[in-house]
């Protein structure tokens, strides 16, 4: 059973009992082997994914971390099975179990921790912006020469002459710099905004799909202190909202089974707007989520010191 006792320092703890903490490492591992599995098989055969790639790639957090299951801080793991825990960085012998210490979270942990925090406030501090039709992945490979387009293996919806005429009638308005910073030379100018990596917190709003996507990597860069379900909760989102991503591109991803979005016209764009808002409504309760933990873990961290 799962208990919280008290420590001699006066903190709560959560004691997990091996049952638990093993059936809830099971179920993780499973939920996560639906994903890495297939992502696997085409890696060894050398077969390209659009949307999947990115997830495994872009995103540092290789797929043996993603299925590392960890409690987070503040849990304690009972049993004689904990002891492999202690392979790990950050993990301790406490007289309650094997917990994560304190002690390994230094200061430039600290920092992230600090800056994560202050990013997830700004953002969602401002209303979410929804005219921007994901036209940044147009923005990618506008007037871009075919042997330089980053997803070769994928066809085109359009030439590359109607790619920059649809381009050319529309308005960019990105806001996430790590988009932006891969539009194409001459794309970057007809962005409203021009974003830089400091302007970061000051820009980042909740309709962005990427920085929904996003909730992922700050998750994964604060674990194993950030425990592994929400890690994957961040995850599962934002496979959903790269697919979107990619359907609204100027790509033809239909026989992976992506259905286009066809953000070239009216309708479109009123679907894309659509799932650009249901996505910053589930975004906006994992930031909650992860917020609430990076509080817990920073004020413990300002208490230890």
């Amino acid at each position: 059973m799962t208990a919280v006792v008290a420590t001699s320092a006066g903190a709560a703890v959560l004691v997990l009992s091996e049952s638990d903490w093993t059936a809830r490492r099971a179920a993780h591992e499973h939920r996560v082997d639906g994903w890495i599995a297939p992502h696997l098989r085409r890696r060894r055969r050398g077969e390209r994914h659009p949307v999947w790639d990115f997830l495994f790639e872009y995103y540092s957090y290789r797929p043996a971390q993603l299925r590392r299951w960890h409690p987070g801080f503040g849990a304690v793991l009972d049993g004689p099975a904990a002891d492999g825990y202690l392979r790990f960085a950050g993990y301790r012998r406490t007289p309650d179990g094997i917990g994560l210490d304190l002690g390994a979270f230094d200061e430039r942990r600290l920092a992230a921790a600090r800056w994560v925090r202050r990013l997830l406030i700004a953002t969602a501090s401002r209303p979410g912006q929804f005219g921007c039709f994901g036209l940044h992945e147009w923005a990618m490979v506008y007037r871009l020469p075919v042997d330089r387009i980053r997803h070769a293996t994928q066809s085109l919806r359009f030439s590359r002459e109607r790619i920059a005429e649809i381009v050319d009638e529309q308005r960019l308005a990105c806001t996430h710099f790590d988009a932006f910073r891969f539009f194409t030379p001459p794309a970057r100018p007809r962005n409203a905004l021009q974003p830089t990596r400091p302007d970061q917190a000051t820009l980042e709003q909740p309709g962005c799909l990427h920085a929904n996507m996003d909730l992922y990597k700050w998750a994964y860069k604060l674990a194993p202190f950030i425990g592994s379900e929400l890690i994957a909760d961040a995850f599962a989102l934002a496979a959903e909202i790269r697919a979107l991503d990619m359907r609204a591109s100027p790509y033809d991803l239909t026989a992976l089974g992506y259905r286009p979005v066809p953000i070239e016209t009216v309708q479109g764009r009123v679907e894309y707007a659509r799932g650009q808002r249901e996505f910053a409504d589930r975004a906006a309760v994992l930031r909650r989520r992860l917020l609430g933990e990076v509080d817990r873990l920073l004020a413990a961290a300002a208490v230890s010191s």
